[in-house]
Formats: C-alpha cells, sequence, structure tokens
C-alpha cells in the first residue's frame, strides 16, 4: 500500500511549482495531482516493504530448507553407493 501521505506531500509540491497566476485553482490543482498520482501508482504493481521483507524471509527459510534436504539426499546417496560397493556374505 501506497502511503497517502507522501502522495498528499508530493501534490503539494507540485500545485506550490504553479505559477503565481493560476494559484486561485490551487486546492483543486493540489487535489487534481492527488488524484493522478493515485491514479498512477494504482496501476502500477507494487508492493510495500514490510511485504518485500516478508516474501524474502520466506524465500530465505525456503532455501535453507532446500540446502538440508540436498545435504539429506547427497548423504543418502553416500550410503546406497557404500552398501552396493560393499562385499555380500
Amino acid at each position: 500500500m501506497i502511503d497517502l501521505n507522501q502522495i498528499d506531500d508530493l501534490a503539494r509540491r507540485l500545485s506550490s511549482l504553479v505559477p503565481p497566476g493560476l494559484r486561485e485553482g490551487r486546492e483543486e490543482l493540489q487535489q487534481n495531482f492527488k488524484s493522478v498520482l493515485q491514479s498512477g501508482l494504482a496501476k502500477l504493481d507494487l508492493v510495500t516493504r514490510e511485504e518485500f521483507e516478508v516474501q524474502r524471509a520466506v524465500l530465505l527459510r525456503t532455501r535453507e530448507k532446500l540446502e538440508a534436504l540436498q545435504r539429506t539426499v547427497e548423504e543418502l546417496e553416500a550410503r546406497l553407493g557404500a552398501d552396493t560397493t560393499a562385499p555380500r556374505h
């Protein structure tokens, strides 16, 4: 979710850049800037930093589990290889 306070701040800054002769409609311009910014950002497929960090942690845990499973498979394969090469009585 995009921080609406940052959008408000950006809309205020944009409206402050309007030439002095056009400032009587400043509130309306600010609201229009805000609407355009919200609309444009809503179309983007963005995630919050928190959502990103959660997925990053999930990926890290998954990678650790995969590496542990790979080590287990290698150990089992080594044992199986050792069992098949050992002489049988």
